[in-house]
């Protein structure tokens, strides 16, 4: 490491982006998506930071030039991971309260793990184990609660994050083998803009009304912005950056923090209830994704990412 990357300023700028920018989407989107109809809205961020990333690395003097391969890679990658694994997500906001889907998604180590059984045979230690029973645990406490099943629309919603988990899962385990541009921010700007311009056709294909900027609300506006420039490109670079600054695994706290940032704005901005069982069951589902993460120390659980899983070797997980 040079020692631009050990820069500890750098590095605790990095981590605050991580740890609250991207805790703090949820809340942006679910403010966002009150107004904008949500594959229209997840398109505008993406398409709009994909432009942007690709100016910046022009800037930077980077090649923007990708084999056909790594387009087809980075174009089924920004289906899982953005066009469907994040509009779904904001389409669910319509239904459910952003830290409750925040907390369901701190599952998705879980539903990794799973697929990795499934798909790749790779057996489960004893420590994964442990943390599948407490995650199973929280996400019935979490999902059981009266004063949320019965609000309208809410187990669809459920079902739609747990849907978006799976396209996440998958995408993740695909990264590990296909190709991609070596050049990490290039590769997000094409998955940026590939997944955009998906969410665009799937906005289009469900008729959804398309708003001009000047007619969104000041609060929305804002929101976008933020989801932009800040959600979408500062924060991924910042992990991105880590990832070549620090282990894994303090990278990986991320996925115990960003549900609580959200828990708490959405509290604070929004008057989401946290109800005593919903704390209850963070903890316990938190418990149990640490488990999980300490036995798979090779691996990054963040929410949008181009390099969530390192290359997978036969071992146990």
């Amino acid at each position: 490491m040079n020692s631009e990357s050990r820069n500890p300023i750098l590095i605790i700028l990095a981590f605050f982006s991580i740890y609250v920018i991207w805790g703090s989407t949820y809340m942006l989107n679910k403010v966002a998506v009150t107004e904008l109809s949500p594959f229209f809205l997840a398109s505008i961020r993406f398409t709009t930071a994909g432009v942007l990333i690709f100016i910046i690395a022009k800037a930077m003097g980077k090649s923007l030039a990708i084999t056909r391969k790594q387009l087809l890679n980075t174009i089924i990658v920004g289906f899982l991971f953005l066009s469907f694994g994040n509009g779904v997500i904001v389409w669910a906001l319509k239904y459910v309260d952003s830290g409750f889907a925040a907390l369901e998604i701190s599952a998705q180590p879980l539903v990794v793990l799973f697929l990795m059984r499934i798909l790749q045979g790779k057996k489960i230690k004893l420590m994964s184990l442990i943390g599948v029973g407490l995650g199973i645990l929280g996400i019935t406490l979490l999902v059981t609660q009266q004063q949320i099943v019965t609000q309208e629309g809410s187990i669809v919603g459920m079902i739609m994050i747990f849907a978006c988990m799976l396209s996440w899962a998958f995408g993740s385990l695909f990264v590990g083998k296909a190709e991609f541009p070596k050049n990490f921010f290039v590769n997000t700007g094409y998955q940026m803009f590939t997944g955009g311009i998906t969410l665009a056709i799937a906005s289009l294909a469900f008729g959804e009304a398309w708003l001009a900027p000047n007619e969104w609300s000041m609060q929305v506006q804002w929101s976008m912005v933020l989801l932009i420039i800040f959600g979408s490109i500062v924060a991924f670079t910042s992990f991105n950056y880590l990832l070549k600054s620090v282990s894994p695994d303090k990278v990986a706290t991320s996925t115990y923090v960003n549900p609580l940032i959200a828990l708490f704005l959405g509290w604070y901005f929004l008057d989401e209830e946290i109800t005593s069982q919903s704390l209850i069951a963070a903890a316990v589902l938190l418990t149990g994704v640490y488990f999980i993460n300490t036995a798979k120390t090779t691996v990054t659980l963040p929410r949008f990412t181009s390099k969530i899983f390192n290359k997978h070797k036969k071992e146990e997980f």
